[in-house]
């Protein structure tokens, strides 16, 4: 495996218990991902990057961590963790965890302590908690609600999520020591990196100041402190050989804010959500494209394209939407459940998969992307697990519907998923979306997928603008690869070329229609 993989590597997201079930209880599994993986290795992955598989009540789908170092029973054991890398590795897939350091479970050992210990105890100063009659400040958690809860002993804690998963106080040495264990812990059992969940949120402003009137960004995010903590995990990294890797979760509104997380030094990478946020129109594509590239070269890190994970809704559903722009706390509660049309969205999907695969850097790819699945929005209220639907008074359905367990084969529920009754329902009229169905078509959304990661491979350089009409993306990669996408309302002719490696929909009598991207072979220029 190359050196450097992850500055132009495709990243896999699996998010296991909905990936395959591999015992039959209706839960995905390490048993199921294992023998899946020729699949990814066919799809042309370089890497794997596993939402959380640690023991977990899973109030908030393993995000609420009760142990870093140990498998929950629910997907396998630590053995079957090994042996799943050693198997990726043998494909030549690298493989990234999920780490969770903002928060653990509120069944952690060490929160159990802090709550039996009672008010003042050393137990309590691994965590936030204040005493009083109301709460602390005036901090939302991310869930709905005040990120504060009483103990019933005088006492709030902080929880900027779900009440189950209580904030981490990382001025703490305990907790900063665990966490460089639990690096050092998986790294020895081969994972090549981490991506960090809520990366930028770990150090909190000082004295815990309300959010009205602070005059910085949040209180509780984007704390120059931070860049200390992921300095010193950088160097836990490099001290093992065949770079091992961060990935940082990092929602910010200014780019050159995220920057600074990828300095010399620091992170490797964060996701770039400016490109999943970004309406299906060509000007704000290309100003999302040249900011990202611009705050990325002085650092010297590669940017990231994204257009979907287990928390947003999938592409074929937002592009299918006019506008298309996605903000999640809007979305939720506004958008989920409007009626869209799922053939726009698809061709837009379809044609944003070539788009982002086609630029310098890396690109991430949430399972189910390449099969085209749209957003299940009409999940039963009594199968919903996402937190935010019981926080917010059943007004928000939440992210259940981008995790429907995959359609892999077969013409009726549970579509190979396993044997028992997926752990959410899957809609019947899923059997043309199947992975066994889509390879069988050489024209179908798998099938472009494999094609252009295939493809990205060889695209080397820098991007180059083209010219191009209004509404129409237009890029070379070197002298032989162009990449342009229509997002106009009208047929346009592509620039001169010498043929078509691939495109997102068939050409018409050699032009470009509406929400169509081709990948061309260009002459040599100059």
């Amino acid at each position: 495996m190359r050196g450097e993989w992850w500055r132009t590597a495709a990243i896999y997201q699996v998010y296991p218990r909905s990936f395959a079930d591999g015992n039959g209880d209706g839960v995905g599994d390490l048993l199921g991902l294992r023998g899946r993986l020729p699949y990814l290795a066919r799809l042309g992955v370089d890497a794997l990057w596993i939402t959380p598989w640690y023991r977990s009540p899973m109030v908030d789908g393993g995000y609420d961590v009760a142990d870093h170092r140990d498998v929950d029973p629910l997907f396998g054991t630590l053995g079957e963790a090994e042996e799943l890398i050693g198997e990726a590795h043998a494909l030549g897939m690298r493989v990234l965890l999920d780490i969770v350091p903002n928060h653990c479970s509120d069944r952690h050992p060490w929160f159990q302590e802090a709550l039996a210990a009672g008010p003042g105890s050393p137990a309590r100063e691994r965590f936030w908690f204040r005493g009083g009659d109301r709460p602390p400040n005036d901090w939302p958690s991310n869930f709905g609600g005040p990120a504060w809860s009483p103990t019933g002993d005088g006492e709030w804690y902080l929880h900027l999520y779900a009440p189950e998963q209580p904030d981490l106080n990382w001025n703490h040495p305990d907790v900063r020591d665990d966490f460089e264990r639990t690096l050092r812990f998986w790294f020895d059992r081969g994972a090549d990196g981490f991506r960090i969940d809520v990366a930028p949120a770990l150090v909190k402003a000082e004295g815990l100041p309300d959010l009205a009137g602070y005059p910085g960004y949040l209180p509780w995010k984007d704390q120059e402190g931070v860049h200390d903590l992921y300095r010193s995990w950088r160097a836990i990294a490099d001290s093992y050989p065949g770079d091992r890797v961060f990935a940082g979760e990092i929602w910010l509104p200014d780019p050159a804010r995220l920057a600074r997380y990828l300095r010399p030094g620091e992170l490797h990478t964060a996701f770039n959500f400016a490109m999943l946020t970004c309406p299906w129109e060509a000007d704000a594509l290309r100003a999302v494209i040249d900011t990202t590239l611009a705050t990325h070269e002085p650092v010297g890190a590669p940017p990231t394209w994204v257009l979907s994970n287990h928390d947003v809704p999938r592409p074929v559903t937002r592009y299918g939407r006019d506008g298309a722009a996605f903000d999640s706390a809007d979305y939720f509660a506004r958008s989920h459940g409007t009626p869209y049309d799922e053939g726009l969205g698809l061709r837009r999907a379809r044609a944003a998969a070539l788009l982002v695969a086609a630029l310098p850097g890396s690109v991430y790819v949430y399972q189910g992307e390449e099969l085209g699945l749209p957003e299940v929005e009409d999940l039963p209220a009594d199968a919903l697990r996402d937190p935010m639907w019981a926080r917010s008074g059943g007004t928000v359905k939440g992210r259940d519907g981008c995790r429907v367990p995959l359609p892999w084969s077969g013409t009726r529920p549970p579509f190979g998923f396993g044997v028992g009754r997926p752990w959410l329902p899957q809609p019947p009229g899923w059997a043309s979306l199947t992975a066994e169905a889509q390879s069988r078509d050489p024209s179908s959304t798998l099938a472009l997928y494999r094609a252009a990661l295939r493809l990205r491979r060889g695209l080397t350089g820098g991007l180059t603008w083209l010219p191009a009409p209004r509404g129409v993306l237009a890029f070379a990669r070197g002298d032989r690869f162009a990449c342009v996408v229509n997002l106009s309302r009208e047929p346009v002719s592509p620039p001169p070329y010498d043929g078509v490696l691939l495109a997102s929909g068939p050409l018409d009598g050699g032009l470009l229609p509406p929400d169509t991207a081709a990948w061309l072979r260009l002459g040599g220029r100059g």
